[in-house]
């Protein structure tokens, strides 16, 4: 008598037969995978006391991460399956590792509260990704709108986030006692709140840049690359702050923007 899956299996047993795929679907996918191995990279460094690497790991997670979509885009490669890795692999670099490198860092000296900032910041990340992946699929929203973020996004919050390791590494005296890790734990619950916020945060996907500008902004990039290798905390917190300052600046021009969209309104409707 013959086994009972061998009928299955003369049918093409084991699942259905996955189509062939070109190595530029593939591509996308493999940094996403890759960036994942960054992110639990840099908690394996964090728990074991490597807290440089694991800051430099974390912060090549969220890099990775963040081109995985516009590499897809670019290739024309982007599916339903890379989609889903990407979320999965979000929450893991934006919320989950720059949560625990921080705990073991700093926020555990301050016990429970610790804790709960920590879980709380990733919280906030997943749920800030999940309403940037709602907000993606709406398409009665006004066009000017997505011109800005509702909240911090989870990698500029990933980036926030760490400032009291950048602080600790710029080697200015400053020690991990009880009462800093206070202080970032409060730090923490913030960056957790301006990530589920309706802070209207400019994304800059709309900039056209003018010809004549194009050298001198490639230039600048390169300056701000050559700053970040050479002095990483530095750069990173001189960054952080400027991006806290910006914040203010980008709720102004929404609340501009907003008013003159207002007031087109009207007219339109009259006309």
């Amino acid at each position: 008598m013959a086994p009972p899956f061998k009928k299955f299996e003369a049918h093409g047993g084991g699942g259905p037969r996955i189509r062939e795929i070109p190595m530029r679907m593939v591509l996308p996918n493999l940094v996403t995978v890759l960036a994942i191995c960054a992110g639990l990279s840099g908690i394996r460094f964090g728990f074991e006391g490597r807290f440089e690497p694991a800051v430099v790991m974390v912060l090549l997670a969220a890099f990775l991460d963040g081109i995985d979509g516009r590499l897809a885009r670019m290739l024309k490669a982007t599916s339903k399956f890379g989609a889903q890795m990407d979320s999965l692999a979000d929450i893991v670099n934006f919320g989950v590792a720059p949560a625990l490198v921080l705990y073991a860092f700093l926020l555990d000296r301050a016990g429970s509260p610790g804790w709960i900032a920590a879980l709380l910041f990733t919280i906030a990340c997943g749920m800030r990704l999940a309403r940037f992946n709602v907000l993606d699929e709406e398409l009665d929203r006004p066009q000017w709108q997505t011109e800005y973020f509702v909240g911090v996004p989870a990698p500029a919050g990933a980036v926030l986030v760490m400032l009291p390791l950048y602080l600790f590494f710029l080697r200015l005296g400053l020690e991990p006692s009880r009462l800093a890790a206070f202080i970032a734990t409060g730090f923490t619950i913030l960056v957790a709140f301006l990530l589920v916020s309706r802070l209207p945060v400019y994304s800059g996907k709309s900039v056209r840049i003018p010809g004549d500008r194009v050298l001198p902004i490639i230039l600048a990039v390169v300056l701000y690359v050559l700053l970040l290798m050479t002095y990483p905390w530095y750069t990173l917190t001189a960054s952080v702050a400027g991006y806290l300052v910006f914040l203010p600046f980008s709720v102004r021009a929404y609340s501009r923007r907003a008013k003159r969209e207002g007031e087109k309104a009207p007219s339109s409707d009259i006309g």
